[in-house]
């Protein structure tokens, strides 16, 4: 899994229930102050489907919208078994690292 469809993964489960485009880049934003085009999120997302790691959903058609329906997300237990071992394997590899290690260079 691309660093990108893991930030994308964990907004999503942030959303809970209400993710979808434009949620999601307004969500990574205040999380990390990125400005992400929308290519950079639906790239990710359709790979994320494609895994199955993530399902997609029509939501209502609404007239603000001018008819269109929105396209909500949200992870599959495939994608949160996956996460789970991503963490892990983060603090695995993490493990033995201070703060103080980047503070002074070692």
């Amino acid at each position: 899994m691309s660093r990108n469809e893991e930030i994308i993964l964990l907004t999503i489960l942030k959303l809970e229930g209400n993710a979808y485009g434009v949620s999601i880049r307004k969500q990574i934003y205040q999380d990390m102050g990125d400005k992400w085009s929308f290519a950079s999120i639906y790239q990710p997302l359709d790979n994320l489907v494609r895994k199955k790691y993530v399902r997609r959903r029509k939501g209502d058609p609404t007239s603000r919208r001018g008819g269109k329906s929105k396209f909500y997300y949200e992870v599959t237990s495939a994608g949160l078994q996956n996460l789970q071992k991503l963490k892990k394997t983060h603090e695995q590899v993490w493990s033995g690292f201070s703060e103080a290690y980047f503070e002074n260079g070692k």
